[in-house]
């Protein structure tokens, strides 16, 4: 018998889906606006990719600080709503910014917090789904959808009003995501399961899953690891650099804006249908074939097609960030156990800020100097996943982690 409709509202996989509306609109205002709005205030393309990995060069200190305090607090939750909260703040101060350096250090201060919490958004609601037997792609789909509603509209702002409405649009979807945390629930389903460990004291635990953090620096865990990685740098030209250089091509605000939007459309199916795919192959296997449509994906973008081809190889991002995401976080639960579930996300987040640093500074580089023949780059560097991923699977049999799914090896 189905629940009634206000108890379905009031789950918690429902509030933390309307959570997950708002949590990536910083980055669907960005996406469109940010490239332009720094253009518009003189800064060139080089340093455009040097405000984009300041951020995440700042997290990479913060990153297993920050997921340690989360799996440490009695739950996930005070983490992520503190986070929410206290990133209202910084926007409001781009207001009075000029200059490259104070508008570095304040967009620092707009996207630490986001990159700090995501993980561990993403971690405890994973934990949240396997002890309710819940479908995590359907809860985290309400991140693509969200994600896609803000980027039209911002899209549909910037053709209407310019860059200048970008901070003001900000400050709002930030205002709305620390409304929204709020009503958050309890990940561990209550201070009587807080520390409740994830495996029954007495169950088997297989030595190939992780107990301590330091257990992850194991090759074929950390090979999976740099590939997802270098799969997600790939997409730093795109992020910085694809709004510009289509706008520099004749493209209007608001098929720019189209554009962006297409690109999570095609996430969504890969969030819907993740369960089952997961269930039929390893993660890693998942990983491979979002590396190599990554690889198929910026080959084309350099290519400079037309608007028809554009939205094709948006598509794809179905794969190269849906499946991606979802491969590398169902991976990463498979061989943790909840008590080092955040800290876990957290350090393969770190490893992806690493590399995506690295990227954002060469793309930067690369889109002033070749525009979009920069995507070749990124296209190697997916390629280059693809192998890491190979690698990984040749050290350690994947029916080792078909195995933990069906719960042989626990």
């Amino acid at each position: 018998m189905r629940l009634p409709l206000a108890a379905r509202l009031s789950s918690p996989a429902a509030r933390t889906g309307l959570y997950y509306t708002s949590l990536f609109s910083t980055g669907a205002v960005a996406n469109p606006f940010l490239p332009i709005w720094l253009s518009d205030k003189g800064i060139d393309e080089t340093y455009i990719g040097l405000v984009n990995a300041a951020p995440i060069f700042a997290m990479i200190a913060l990153n297993l600080i920050v997921g340690r305090i989360a799996d440490k607090a009695n739950d996930w939750r005070s983490v992520i709503v503190f986070g929410s909260v206290f990133a209202t703040v910084p926007p409001v101060l781009l207001l009075f910014s000029d200059g490259l350096w104070p508008i570095l250090i304040i967009w620092t201060l707009v996207i630490v917090p986001f990159q700090a919490i995501a993980p561990i958004v993403d971690a405890a609601t994973y934990r949240m789904s396997r002890r309710q037997s819940l479908n995590f792609g359907a809860i985290r789909v309400w991140g693509t959808l969200g994600f896609i509603v803000t980027t039209l509209i911002a899209g549909f702002v910037l053709d209407l009003e310019g860059a200048v409405a970008f901070v003001p649009l900000l400050i709002v979807v930030c205002a709305i995501r620390a409304v929204l945390s709020l009503q958050l629930p309890l990940f561990r389903g209550g201070e009587e399961a807080a520390h409740r460990p994830h495996y029954p004291i007495d169950a088997p635990i297989s030595p190939l899953v992780a107990v301590r953090i330091g257990e992850l620096w194991r090759p074929w865990f950390l090979l999976t690891m740099l590939g997802a990685a270098l799969l997600h740098a790939s997409h730093m030209m795109q992020m910085a650099f694809g709004a510009l250089i289509w706008a520099e091509a004749g493209l209007s605000g608001l098929t720019i804006g189209l554009l962006w939007a297409s690109a999570p459309a095609g996430e969504i199916l890969a969030m819907l249908f993740f369960e089952r795919l997961s269930k039929r192959f390893a993660a890693r296997h998942i990983i491979f074939v979002a590396c190599v449509c990554g690889a198929l994906r910026w080959f084309g973008m350099g290519l400079e097609p037309n608007v028809w081809v554009l939205l094709v190889l948006q598509l794809l991002h179905m794969a190269t960030m849906g499946l991606g995401f979802l491969g590398i976080t169902n991976f990463i639960a498979n061989w943790t156990t909840e008590d080092i579930a955040a800290e876990a996300q957290s350090f393969f987040v770190m490893i992806r800020q690493v590399v995506t640093v690295v990227a954002l500074l060469s793309f930067g580089v690369l889109a002033e100097t070749f525009g979009a023949g920069g995507f070749y780059v990124a296209a190697a560097g997916s390629a280059v996943g693809a192998v890491l991923v190979v690698a990984s699977l040749r050290l350690m049999n994947p029916k080792y982690e078909q195995a933990e799914l069906k719960g042989m090896i626990r």
